[in-house]
């Protein structure tokens, strides 16, 4: 009996394997044919390398128009497509041949699957249950109206039966892209504006709508017998991520060793249950997209979605999306969209969508028509979701190719306009010009302005007892915005958010959630128990190559006279000053060097342990803007019955050298011509309206301190810690330079203090104190504001500006802490 005949011809399945192969890539490169280019993978490499090579170089090209990278992107796949180089057919069938688009389709939605995942890691669902009523209007409105829209637009211009691609063209109007929006404000500097703050704030709630329509879609374009399976088991995997595979994922993360961060098994864990996700929403009958986001929205933990961030986005963005934006250039093609006015009449009427549904929220929202403009202007910023929402249309044959390249030029447009339109709105912002940027020209009976900055709670102590030593009153108020700063996590954009003190929950909060629940207490008790007193808290989200500027901003857009910032380092158990975030340092460094008002660096040295305010206070003076706007902060302090008051004047006495200063130059490295005459002039000038204004105040104490060298003066500031004092105000001494302090500048340890300020923080005292390192506001050139070096006229009016008052030397009494030096000591004499 013969043998029967194999099923299987091992040698022809070798050939045919070695057949694929060589459609995969080559054994014998150019060897092997004429054609290098034939096999996938080659081809793919040279596609996605000409796509990263365009996207920059059409970034390049664009940077001077300040227009986001997504219209860089969106502008490099048209040019790839068969609207500009496809319509060359060499290129085409050279670069992007027909065969070979499965393959680059595939990467782009495996760039996508990976895209969703960083957008639900870096998404915060917790921001928009603290979005204020008149954004969600705007925001809910804005969904609404659009997609209404849209769905009438698709109508009009669809010729066939498919019904179910209104679904994408609504949901492509309704987006406002939150990172796209956030970089144009950033940029041009109104991010916190009120315009800025309502349209982002919307935009946040437009976003997690955005995932909604294109859930929705996916669903509805699937089989069409079995719709409410899919969304009724989508929905129930979607509650199911939220409420068990989030508190899994914690319990997992709370049971590793602290201090050791996360392994790259851990990692890849992460990365697998993502796919595994995306399979799961696959077969529900959506799409991987959707699981990988809910995935990332799994993530509880910042640290974790940092670390992934970082190890990721740079890849996918970088590499994987070029891809999708080269897939909706090819699928774009503006030949077929139809007449030039027909074109034009669509993209103004896409760009109306917004605009009419901003106008629309004025009747449920205190907002005027101008600034319903500018808000739906600035709704119209689109982002990778837009694409993403008709690119799915187009791929699952509900969009035609006319329908989708006509939106994706609107997307176009419409993203392009917002740059240019922010550039007019722009001068709109500063309506009240910020005039009092000192302590020094603010008069007793306005408003001072605040901004208390704290990066955690252990700050909270200082500022307030600060705050409270500031002793205001209803006709001398004080409005204090307190700006608790977090350090932005991951790649998101910087948020600024107001919060309603009145407002509680019993939810379970975060570290963060807690920090700020705490702010909050502690500074509505400060308010409850003084006079004259306002608060508003606020959270500023920044990253800290841009926390500085974020925060001059804030201070700017809040019109204030003052920032307090705390230092780096705070004191130990065993009363040494050690680090608690050396990164705050370089923060406080630009603030001082770009800070729109006077600043102050708030250095506790134990006193918020023991004490609630400041009750014994001295300031030294050795002359300088500096040192008169912290002798202006102190004499609002005076006012208060249990306060006493010390002024020390540090005075060259004639046996000492003297050091010419001319000029100096400030943090922001522009040369600043000195006056040493002018600034001694302005000196005595402001000291004599001073003790004018607290001749009749016996809990002022001014002293004159006449000194040889740096050695008697460091002696002296050393021997008033025998006196006690809760609080020293000096100024950081910026353009002054005398005997006594030139050989401490050479040895700061910390010179954004001064070099009086760095004496008193690296110094040993045996008693607790707070140490406040002022820095008076100097004008820049062509600045519009008051001139910096205005005077207390308004705490002494009526009286002379060249009265003069004879000092009489006395010699000291026995026991005096200054019994070694020769000083002029008064108590202000009645008038």
């Amino acid at each position: 009996m013969a043998d029967p005949e194999p099923l299987i011809d091992v040698g022809k399945l070798n050939e045919k394997v070695l057949c694929y192969a060589q459609t995969i890539y080559r054994f014998n490169g150019v060897w092997e044919g004429p054609d290098p280019l034939t096999p996938i993978i080659p081809l793919f490499f040279i596609q996605v390398s000409l796509a990263i090579l365009i996207t920059r170089f059409v970034t390049f090209v664009l940077k001077p128009t300040r227009q986001p990278p997504f219209v860089a992107e969106i502008i490099s796949g048209i040019l790839l497509g068969p609207t500009a180089l496809g319509r060359i057919m060499r290129f085409r069938r050279l670069l992007f041949p027909n065969y070979n688009f499965h393959v680059i389709e595939t990467m782009a939605h495996v760039a996508l699957v990976f895209y969703g995942f960083l957008v639900g890691l870096q998404m915060d669902m917790k921001s928009v249950l603290r979005i204020g009523i008149k954004a969600r209007n705007v925001a809910i409105i804005g969904i609404i109206i659009p997609f209404v829209m849209g769905t009438i637009l698709y109508f009009s211009l669809t010729r066939d039966e498919e019904v179910r691609g209104f679904i994408f063209y609504g949901g492509a109007l309704t987006i406002t892209g939150f990172s796209v929006l956030s970089k144009i404000l950033d940029k041009q500097k109104i991010l916190q504006t009120d315009i800025g703050k309502m349209a982002m704030s919307s935009a946040v709630i437009n976003d997690i709508g955005a995932w909604f329509i294109l859930t929705l879609g996916y669903v509805v374009t699937g089989s069409t017998a079995n719709i409410h399976w899919a969304l009724i088991c989508t929905i129930a995997y979607a509650l199911f991520c939220v409420f068990y595979l989030r508190r899994a994922i914690g319990w997992i993360i709370r049971k590793m060793p602290e201090g050791q961060g996360y392994s790259e098994f851990f990692i890849c864990s992460i990365l697998a249950g993502m796919a595994i996700s995306g399979v799961i929403t696959d077969a529900l009958g959506t799409h991987p997209i959707i699981g990988a986001f809910l995935f990332g929205l799994s993530i509880p933990n910042q640290v974790l979605q940092a670390e992934i961030i970082d190890k990721l986005d740079d890849f996918v963005t970088g590499i994987f999306m070029p891809t999708f934006f080269v897939v909706c250039g090819l699928r774009t093609n503006f030949g077929q969209m139809g007449s030039i006015y027909e074109i034009v009449g669509y993209i103004l009427l896409f760009v109306s969508a917004k605009i009419l549904s901003s106008i629309a929220a004025t009747f449920f929202s205190e907002m005027t028509i101008k600034e319903a403009l500018a808000v739906g202007v600035l709704s119209n910023t689109k982002s990778i979701m837009a694409l993403i929402i008709i690119e799915a249309g187009q791929a699952q044959q509900v969009l035609s190719t006319q329908l989708y390249s006509l939106m994706v030029a609107g997307i176009l447009v419409m993203t392009a306009i917002v740059t240019p339109m922010t550039m007019l709105h722009r001068p709109l912002q500063e309506i009240a010009p910020h005039k009092r940027r000192t302590i020094q020209k603010a008069r007793m009976e306005e408003e001072l302005r605040v901004l208390a900055c704290i990066h955690g709670t252990h700050d909270i102590p200082s500022v307030i007892n600060l705050l409270g030593s500031s002793h205001s009153t209803p006709a001398s108020p004080i409005t204090v915005f307190a700006l608790q700063v977090v350090e932005l996590v991951g790649r998101g954009s910087s948020m600024l958010e107001v919060h309603n003190s009145g407002k509680r929950g019993s939810r379970s909060l975060g570290h963060e959630e807690t920090q700020t629940r705490q702010i909050i207490t502690a500074f509505d008790n400060y308010e409850l128990r003084s006079d004259g007193v306002m608060v508003q808290v606020l959270t500023a989200r920044s990253a800290l190559s841009t926390m500085d500027e974020d925060m001059c901003n804030i201070a700017k857009d809040k019109r204030v006279a003052f920032i307090i910032l705390p230092f780096h380092k705070q004191r130990g158990i065993e009363g040494e000053m050690e680090d608690v975030n050396p990164e705050i340092r370089a923060v406080n460094e630009g603030v001082l060097a770009n800070a729109p008002c006077s600043v102050g660096i708030l250095i506790d040295r134990g006193l918020s342990e023991t004490s609630d305010y400041a009750k014994n206070i001295v300031v030294l003076f050795f002359g300088g803007a500096d040192d008169r706007e912290a002798l202006a902060y102190a004499l609002r302090m005076v006012d208060r019955p249990d306060t006493r008051l010390t002024v020390v004047k540090f005075i060259p006495d004639e046996g000492a050298s003297d050091i010419e200063q001319t000029e100096f130059a400030d943090e922001s490295h522009v040369n600043v011509q000195i006056d040493k005459e002018s600034e001694k002039l302005m000196d005595d000038e402001f000291l004599n309206r001073f003790k004018i204004s607290t001749a009749n105040d016996k809990s002022v104490t001014y002293i004159e301190l006449l000194l040889n060298d740096v050695e008697e003066a460091v002696k002296a500031i050393k021997l008033m810690d025998q006196h006690n004092y809760d609080l020293y105000i000096v100024g950081k001494g910026r353009g002054v330079v005398s005997p006594l302090t030139a050989g401490l500048v050479d040895w700061c340890d910390c010179p954004e203090l001064g070099a009086i300020g760095d004496l008193l923080v690296t110094s040993e005292f045996d008693s607790t104190f707070s140490v406040l390192v002022m820095q008076q506001y100097v004008k820049p050139i062509g600045d519009g504001s008051v001139n910096s070096y205005g005077s207390m006229s308004e705490r002494i009016a009526g009286i002379g500006m060249d009265m003069d008052l004879d000092m009489q030397r006395v010699d000291s009494e026995s026991g005096d802490v200054f019994s070694s030096f020769r000083r002029r000591t008064e108590h202000m004499p009645r008038v």
